[in-house]
């Protein structure tokens, strides 16, 4: 195989090897990305129980006042009973004390459950504060050892990048430009192994003539489909690798 496509072959390796480092730490900033946004929800739902029960109390508040209300209307007119002088006007009154004893009663059943929904929105908010702030501690740890781990890896992609740099210098002008325009154009992938006249970047057949000029491996072809830079490895080369 000639020398050109031998360096083509190994850059790719070195930065397929690269892709994979930059996966990993990205994938380790995800995880603390999603974590802190679990977190961030069970916030906002703790201040939405919170606001919640604060709308309950307002309520408690109103059904409070009315009962109040009723109690002085009751109040009132017991006083008038004392000056009424037809039956009529006495039964009228009568009437009224008896829906403003209505009222109190009912006030007080509504002032009963609405205190129960208050102390149960306060419960749920604070067992949701008690488990973010438990969160919290478990992410920070996670952070630490997330960080350790990114600069480990920063420092092995270093390695690499430095042996990629070297590498790409070995190969002609022309030829890494167009490789890392095609490194970025498919996704990381520019040169790809034929096997079986199938191209393994794109999985399409190479036509016939072209599969046996790969295979001679004199000069560097591309896939007539995704002109990914083509080569070819016998399997006794394979096992040898």
């Amino acid at each position: 195989m000639k020398e050109d496509i031998s360096v083509l072959i190994a850059l790719q390796e070195l930065d397929t090897e690269l892709s994979g480092f930059d996966r990993k730490i990205e994938e380790k900033k995800q995880e603390l990305i999603a974590r802190e946004q679990t977190i961030a929800e069970k916030e906002a739902l703790a201040e939405q129980c919170r606001e919640k029960a604060a709308e309950l109390e307002q309520s408690q508040r109103d059904i409070k006042a009315n009962s109040e209300e009723a109690a002085e209307r009751i109040k009132n007119r017991q006083g008038k009973m004392m000056q009424v002088q037809t039956s009529r006007e006495h039964q009228a009154l009568l009437k009224e004390i008896e829906e403003a004893k209505k009222t109190i009663k009912d006030t007080e059943e509504q002032q009963l459950q609405v205190m129960e929904q208050v102390e149960a929105e306060e419960a749920k908010a604070k067992e949701l504060e008690n488990l973010c702030a438990g969160e919290k501690e478990l992410l920070a740890e996670e952070t630490v050892k997330v960080e350790k781990s990114i600069e480990k890896l920063n420092g092995q992609r270093l390695v690499v990048q430095e042996q990629r740099d070297k590498m790409a210098q070995r190969v002609p002008s022309s030829q890494i430009k167009r490789y890392d325009k095609l490194l970025k154009k498919r996704e990381g992938l520019a040169v790809v192994r034929v096997i079986d006249a199938v191209c393994q970047g794109c999985f399409m057949t190479i036509p016939p003539q072209k599969y046996n000029d790969i295979c001679l491996g004199e000069q560097i072809f591309s896939c007539p489909t995704c002109q990914r830079t083509l080569y070819y490895l016998p399997e006794t080369e394979e096992a040898d690798a």
